[in-house]
């Protein structure tokens, strides 16, 4: 994303396997944020500082405007797509305090159908995360109160059930991130000792750290025995949990304004083992696995996304595209 007048740039395989960059004006009156497909790869939602959402539809190379959303009183920071289970659902948070679920009705049009009460956070909500479809309709968010909130909708009462998690990130939370429903090995796990979905998500901060919380089975979030990840020495700015598909690892990528990007691996006996996978020199802001987990892209200070994957001998190389 560029600033002022915006464009948006899609990274796309084509059939040689090469990556081909489409891009296209927004119409944003501002700095776009975020950009995100949905489950299909056919709708993109952009938002931007000049307080709007746009949906647009994607064929092929073409891209045709559907709508503009409006309602949030700040810039708009990230948009998330639901999961088509839980039909046609997009989220949006703002540095107005708000989260907005907003449901796409006949003819492209859009109603709120979810506004976060304004005593949810008292200040700007910097992130959130769908739970995966197994768990729920549930979505995260971590704000720059140093909270994270967990909204669930309740289908016996057609309503939004609110759980903070009993900690917080000091001066701000940045971003959330959940883990696969699967838990890593349930692939090869028998029948008789294979699990359930497990709750579990990620959060960071402007503490510096990654926080690994748990949800019990009564219900109740705690942050996990060895879940307070440390190794940056500047704000970590985003964190994501990699896709497992039921694979016996579980890692976690982060990324600093220190310019640092990790992989994080949890240890079968318990606790993660940190891995550095680049030194960027400037402030990373966002951080994003492929759909397998395979491919981790990074984007920075300098406007670059670039493409890593760990090689057989454990080290983290660019992929160059």
């Amino acid at each position: 994303t560029d600033t002022g007048r915006s464009s948006w740039t899609e990274e796309k395989q084509t059939k040689q396997g090469s990556a081909m960059t489409v891009s296209f004006e927004s119409g944003h009156l501002d700095q776009v944020h975020d950009a995100q497909l949905d489950y299909y790869g056919r709708r993109l939602a952009t938002c931007s500082s000049d307080r709007t959402i746009k949906v647009f539809e994607v064929v092929g190379e073409q891209h045709t405007h559907l709508a503009d959303l409006r309602g949030h009183e700040g810039p708009v920071w990230q948009v998330c797509w639901a999961h088509p289970k839980f039909g046609s659902l997009l989220a949006s948070c703002s540095f107005d305090h708000r989260i907005i679920i907003w449901k796409e009705g006949s003819d492209n049009q859009w109603q709120q159908v979810y506004v976060s009460p304004g005593t949810l956070h008292t200040a700007s909500i910097n992130s959130i995360a769908w739970a995966p479809y197994e768990l729920g309709l549930i979505l995260s968010a971590a704000s720059s109160d140093g909270t994270v909130s967990i909204l669930e909708y309740n289908t016996a009462s057609s309503s939004w059930d609110v759980t903070k998690l009993p900690g917080n990130h000091i001066i701000g939370a940045t971003a959330v991130t959940w883990a696969p429903a699967l838990s890593a090995g349930s692939l090869l796990a028998s029948k008789q000792t294979a699990s359930g979905p497990v709750r579990r998500l990620a959060s960071c901060g402007c503490d510096n750290m990654i926080r690994v919380w748990r949800c019990s089975e009564a219900g109740l979030w705690e942050e996990e025995e060895g879940g307070a990840l440390g190794g940056h020495t500047d704000w970590v700015r985003d964190v994501a949990w990699a896709p497992s598909l039921g694979l016996p690892r579980t890692t976690l990528a982060s990324a600093g304004q220190d310019g640092q990007v990790f992989a994080w691996s949890e240890r079968p006996a318990g606790g993660w083992e940190k891995k550095l996978i680049h030194d960027f020199k400037v402030p990373v802001w966002r951080v994003s696995w492929s759909q397998t987990g395979a491919i981790l892209a990074v984007s920075d200070a300098n406007s670059a996304v670039t493409l890593w994957k760990e090689s057989v001998d454990g080290l983290w190389q660019q992929v160059q595209h």
